[in-house]
């Protein structure tokens, strides 16, 4: 019977925990508070004056001190603050103030929800949230991703780094809030986030195009919304796995024949960072390289690996020639077409 008794009570302690709300939270930039909830009620203290000296210079000794949530205020008083937390409300800008007015300090409190059941901020595309490329392998990258359309978010935080120690990575912002710069055992990243809102650039500063990548690059983007909702979404890749040149340059070298070359934004020397290239020649009936026919009689293509300028002699009645690339030597992504409508 005692058994019995204790273990009940065991469980009722581990389901309190378990369950209890906030779960965590953790500061993402100074004076910004991250609360991650579970959607039942609960609350969150927050702290006007830091140091118990502080408090007990004032005359009040902190009784008097005035909170504001978005500007309003609230009727709690004292040095203390308790957020109510429901579902994935109590976020918001919370300021505390002397009997006078003056701002003594400020919290901007984000609320996170649980991001395995429930993501509002980025639709995912068919690939993932995050979209990342490279045009070669200097060390530049992007990721770009889409807004909700009725969610539209900004971003609050990078977190970029070579390698998966979290402890390692320590990230910093300027003043406009857009340029980033992250430094770890593994390197330094900086990113900056796109005008648009919709993408980050990233340079890994001392990347080594000729070195073999022995670890990935490991990116998270915190976003948040009006409503004071953040999420984090990540991608982990190589560099070879994200690489996508830009389109062929194709020009017309006679009636004939055309010819085309690398992107001048590719890696070199081209020998060492090889291209295949993809050749379709396109006939009557038939007329977009982004959709190719799958008519034998009206497309013809071919595989050609060259580390120099390439030319192809036109079939005849051959109407439009098509031409795209991708690393030789890693399954990664085509680059887009390339294209020239010929004459013959």
């Amino acid at each position: 019977m005692r058994v019995s008794v204790v273990i009940t009570i065991i469980c009722a302690l581990l389901q309190q925990v378990s369950g209890q709300n906030p779960r965590n939270h953790w500061t993402l930039l100074p004076n910004i508070l991250v609360v991650e909830v579970n959607g039942s009620l609960g609350q969150q203290p927050l702290t006007c004056l830091e140091s118990a000296a502080e408090v007990m210079k004032r005359e009040d000794q902190g009784r008097d001190i005035i909170w504001k949530k978005d500007g309003v205020e609230e009727t709690e008083r004292g040095n203390s603050y308790l957020v109510g937390l429901e579902e994935s409300l109590g976020g918001g800008n919370y300021t505390c103030h002397s009997k006078n007015g003056s701002l003594l300090n400020h919290t901007e409190v984000l609320i996170r929800e649980d991001e395995t059941k429930n993501r509002r901020i980025i639709v995912p595309t068919e690939e993932d949230y995050l979209k990342c490329s490279a045009q070669n392998y200097n060390g530049a990258f992007h990721c770009s991703w889409k807004w909700h359309p009725n969610r539209l978010g900004t971003v609050a935080f990078i977190r970029a780094r070579r390698g998966f120690d979290d402890d390692d990575v320590q990230c910093s912002v300027d003043t406009s809030g857009q340029h980033w710069m992250c430094s770890s055992r593994g390197g330094d990243i900086s990113c900056s986030v796109h005008s648009s809102g919709q993408g980050i650039s990233c340079l890994e500063k001392q990347h080594c195009p000729y070195a073999e990548e022995t670890q990935h690059i490991d990116i998270t983007v915190f976003v948040r919304n009006n409503y004071f909702l953040v999420e984090s979404y990540s991608k982990v890749f190589y560099l070879s796995e994200i690489v996508k040149p830009d389109k062929v340059r194709i020009s017309k070298v006679n009636r004939t024949t055309v010819e085309w070359s690398y992107p001048s934004s590719w890696s070199s020397p081209y020998s060492y960072f090889p291209l295949t290239f993809q050749i379709a020649q396109i006939r009557a009936g038939c007329k977009k390289c982004d959709d190719l026919c799958i008519d034998p009689k009206a497309t013809k293509t071919m595989l050609v690996n060259s580390p120099d300028v390439c030319q192809l002699k036109v079939k005849r009645r051959v109407m439009t020639v098509c031409v795209r690339a991708k690393d030789a030597l890693c399954d990664s992504q085509w680059s887009d077409w390339s294209h020239y409508r010929s004459a013959v």
